[in-house]
């Protein structure tokens, strides 16, 4: 065997090996790696404050933990209340499959197809099988177990910030040596501010695309329009896809609510304008440096990270794929991946 073809079996099996642990340690390794992400947002929302005339006086632990405690109340607030609204919506879809069943009987008649009983043997045959009760309550009890899992992300949060004073220090103590020791903190240097960077900047800008697309349903009427609202801006952490997916869920909800395929229409036109317009225009102006990553390899990213986390992964995709291009770019033997993985052979 030669050495190129050892090496790869190598490199394989180590991949397997990661990607094997990774799924079984998902319990314990899923809440370190969000309250890793919670922190970058948390850190840099606390150095903004330094602009604000009475905050930015405190001292930096003190405004960190101002926002972190902020932050744990927001996250608190939002499980709150989307578990409580995912109840509300399960008490409504009765009313909801009747107008679902409305439209679609309408529509067959305009297309010729309601003769009895071959239009109600297929309704029944399709909508007939379909329960939303059925599909909406598991997502209640998942909510439900998110919560969970979120204390623990913010629990973490609160020790990982209690350690970053020290982790420098530790760090040189552990490596034994200067030039390593200066070189690791170089890279960590890199990743802060990269992934902190992105982090912060995206969560405001989803934050701006909850708000807008929040009014828009509001005009229109749309029970839940909150709710909906939170949910645009938490799908929009996931990159390409989780923008269409959050238009997808409040159109459909409009197609059963009002049971008119024009409001539907006419909603979905201006939820998309709302996300094409800050994917478009805001977020490149309020991100001077976004990831240098090919497109391909975010598709390939947002695939693994989801087939191992789910829906938790696919929001980390974006960050921990480029913590690791970062770091691979640091070292001689695999700086030829990270320039392949990389947009623009720049790393």
């Amino acid at each position: 065997m030669n050495v190129e073809l050892r090496n790869f079996t190598y490199i394989t099996a180590l991949v397997l090996m990661l990607g094997w642990l990774l799924h079984i340690g998902k319990a314990v390794l899923l809440p370190v790696m969000l309250a890793m992400i919670a922190l970058y947002i948390v850190t840099s929302a606390a150095s903004r404050l330094q602009r604000v005339p009475l905050l930015g006086r405190l001292s930096a632990p003190l405004r960190r933990a101002l926002v972190l405690l902020l932050f744990a109340a927001i996250v608190g607030l939002v499980i709150t209340y989307l578990v409580s609204t995912l109840s509300q919506v399960a008490s409504v879809l009765p009313r909801y499959e009747s107008n679902l069943n409305a439209l679609v009987t309408r529509t067959a008649r305009i297309l010729g197809v309601d003769d009895e009983p071959t239009w109600e043997t297929i309704r029944d045959a399709t909508l007939g099988q379909i329960s939303l009760q059925q599909w909406v309550t598991p997502v209640i009890y998942s909510v439900q177990g998110l919560s969970g899992m979120l204390f623990l992300v913010v629990l973490y949060s609160f020790f990982f910030m209690a350690e970053r004073g020290r982790m420098a220090s530790k760090l040189l103590l552990a490596l034994n040596d200067q030039e390593k020791g200066k070189r690791a903190l170089a890279i960590l240097a890199r990743i802060n501010a990269r992934v902190g960077e992105y982090l912060s900047v995206k969560t405001v800008v989803n934050i701006i695309l909850g708000v807008l697309c929040f009014v828009i349903m509001y005009l229109f009427g749309l029970e839940f329009a909150l709710f909906w609202a939170i949910l645009i801006g938490l799908l929009n952490y996931i990159p390409y896809i989780g923008s269409m997916i959050g238009v997808i869920f409040p159109v459909l909800l409009s197609l059963a609510q009002f049971g008119s395929f024009g409001w539907a229409g006419a909603l979905a036109i201006l939820l998309t304008t709302a996300q094409i317009g800050v994917a478009s225009y805001l977020e490149p102006m309020m991100m001077s440096r976004a990831f240098n990553l090919s497109p391909f390899v975010v598709l390939l990213a947002l695939a693994f990270w989801s087939a191992l986390w789910g829906l938790s992964g696919a929001m980390l995709a974006v960050p921990l794929t480029a913590t690791l291009i970062i770091v691979l770019a640091e070292i001689p033997p695999t700086r030829p991946v990270a320039i392949m993985l990389s947009a623009n052979g720049k790393v």
